[in-house]
């Protein structure tokens, strides 16, 4: 399975964002797919993930300005941040699990957010 994670760039403070992760490649099924961030200097932390049938599932604290949101038939997830912080500058990497409940990760896709 390869990720390829879009959407990223320059966003002022209090703007919005949407964040893209394709799954291509050789697979019966994709399971869960996730979303990661990782600030400057700090660990790479669990945003949330989405799974088939939608049901959700936020870090503590981001639910509310985070929404994840899937296109099954793109094999497609999306990740839509609003009220942006200088906190939630960052890579953010989507993730996917096939059927065998293998994880991938996608290369990441850099969010800078300028007050």
């Amino acid at each position: 399975v390869q990720l390829q994670a879009s959407g990223g760039g320059l966003v002022h403070t209090g703007g919005s964002l949407r964040l893209s992760c394709v799954a291509s490649g050789v697979f019966v099924s994709i399971n869960l797919m996730g979303w990661y961030r990782q600030a400057p200097g700090k660990r790479r932390e669990l945003v949330g993930f989405i799974a088939p049938d939608g049901l959700t599932h936020y870090a503590d604290g981001l639910e509310g300005r985070f929404t994840i949101s899937r296109d099954n038939s793109k094999n497609t997830a999306y990740l839509e941040v609003t009220r942006l912080e200088p906190e939630d500058e960052g890579v953010y990497y989507c993730t996917a699990e096939n059927e065998r409940e293998t994880t991938f990760w996608g290369q990441g896709t850099l969010v800078t957010v300028s007050s």
